[in-house]
């Protein structure tokens, strides 16, 4: 992962030799207003998105890949769920519009119009996009992939439950058998407790109430070295 706008971290992961980046929502942004101009670099980049627009844009800095940006660690799919809805509802919008109409939903969305074109003849986006956040059963994973995604990032999903190496193998079948009912039932058998989480709509509220720092603040600390 790095910071939003962090060029300079990218450089860094790139030396390493690492096989994506992933410029990440959830560490605290440090540049408010651009992201990394990822043209810049030879190793492909990984970003999050809500809707058509942010992906969009995303892709126009140099993506390689989009994935919905879900409440990680919380067991609760919905986000995920929503932004691929609406990812996909936006691109049938642009698929109905004639050449005029997209002129100005390109302006609409802040996003290059030959992409938004692109994105329009092709039904789908013109790079891979992947559900992240929330996803914790290999049902959820049918479900996303059955709304359109290419594929799924799951970490809290399979290390929060009891049994992390039998699920993560469930859930990298479910993949492949996303659209067989019999075979989700039977990979689904035996896994043991999911992970346990907060709802997404919960978490904020409950953070304020009890004063608790959140989770970029927690990785912000931690990037400080402060206890």
């Amino acid at each position: 992962k790095a910071r939003i706008g962090h060029f300079a971290e990218a450089q860094i992961l790139e030396s390493l030799g690492v096989d994506m980046i992933d410029e990440s929502e959830v560490l605290t942004p440090a540049d408010e207003e651009n992201h990394i101009n990822k043209h810049d670099f030879k190793v492909p980049f990984v970003c999050g998105a809500r809707d058509l627009g942010e992906a969009l844009r995303r892709i126009s800095e140099g993506a390689a890949m989009i994935r919905t940006k879900g409440e990680a660690g919380t067991g609760d799919v919905s986000q995920a769920v929503k932004h691929a809805r609406t990812i996909g509802k936006q691109i049938k919008i642009a698929q109905a519009m004639d050449s005029t109409e997209i002129y100005n939903y390109a302006k609409e969305l802040r996003v290059p119009v030959e992409l938004l074109k692109k994105t329009a003849e092709l039904g789908r986006l013109p790079v891979v996009n992947f559900a992240a956040g929330g996803l914790a059963t290999p049902a959820d994973v049918s479900l996303l992939m059955q709304l359109g995604v290419d594929g799924v990032f799951v970490g809290s999903g399979i290390f929060k439950s009891s049994n992390p190496p039998e699920r993560a193998q469930a859930m990298a079948q479910a993949v492949t058998h996303y659209k067989d009912p019999a075979i989700l039932s039977e990979i689904s058998s035996g896994l043991g407790e999911a992970m346990f989480g907060t709802p997404a709509a919960d978490i904020e509220p409950k953070k304020r109430l009890a004063g608790a720092p959140d989770e970029r603040q927690q990785i912000w600390n931690a990037t400080l070295g402060v206890k």
